[in-house]
């Protein structure tokens, strides 16, 4: 490669996934149970059917229209993940559109998803949204809430709740990721523990620290910029 051309996306994958092994070895774990997700927002259709290409499934998008049209664009192609902050009034659309939704913070948010699924006669793969860091900016419920609500989950019809989902605050250092993910992991533990629920995936980790997310415990990592390079700038009109 030309130093001055920047790296394709089959190179960038190919980058990503020698990270993930490394991380995975570190930990004593197999790279085959991470599962990268692509954050495809702002995305062109064209960029999402070139991964499918090289073997990623798993699509995360954050605003349900957005997904509408990639998926209109693309027919019925991948496992597509609502990583974003969901509205109650857009579940239906949610569970039309989305295999997993990963960022259920509330009961009613869960029933409504429950009550779309139900409707249209599919099962959605559901986790948690925890507010490890406890920053206001964040969604999510509270650590000391996170059992309450897998309890109120659990056994919803048209959803299965497979674990916990959390966002770590961003930070120059990626170690300062470290004690939001390791809570994570701990809390999940305890909820299994106290419940009896089985909850493999712990979706955390994104472009700046997803190997010390991995290291930590992380089954399902989101990446978008170091998949296709920083977002362009809107320019305000």
């Amino acid at each position: 490669m030309n130093l001055l051309e920047k790296p394709s996306l089959p190179e960038r994958l190919a980058a990503i996934q020698q990270r993930v092994a490394a991380a995975a070895s570190k930990s004593g774990r197999e790279p085959a149970g991470i599962r990268l997700v692509a954050a495809t927002k702002s995305q062109p259709p064209e960029v999402v059917a070139e991964l499918f290409t090289l073997g990623i499934r798993d699509v995360g998008e954050n605003r349900v229209q957005e997904a509408a049209a990639k998926q209109d664009a693309l027919g019925s192609h991948g496992i597509w993940h609502f990583i974003g902050h969901l509205q109650k009034n857009k579940a239906h659309a949610a569970a039309h559109r989305f295999d997993w939704v990963q960022s259920v913070d509330s009961l009613e948010l869960a029933q409504a998803l429950s009550g779309g699924a139900v409707n249209l006669g599919r099962t959605i793969s559901v986790l948690i949204q925890v507010n490890i860091s406890g920053e206001s900016s964040k969604f999510g419920v509270t650590p000391e809430d996170a059992e309450r609500l897998a309890r109120g989950v659990n056994g919803l019809p048209g959803l299965e709740l497979h674990g916990f989902f959390t966002i770590a605050p961003y930070a120059d250092d990626p170690e300062a990721s470290r004690p939001v993910f390791a809570g994570l992991r701990g809390l999940r533990d305890l909820v299994q523990e106290n419940t009896g629920f089985v909850l493999p995936i712990l979706s955390m980790g994104m472009s700046h620290d997803f190997t010390i997310a991995i290291e930590e415990g992380s089954t399902m990592i989101r990446i978008g910029t170091a998949l296709f390079g920083p977002r362009k700038t809107r320019i305000a009109r």
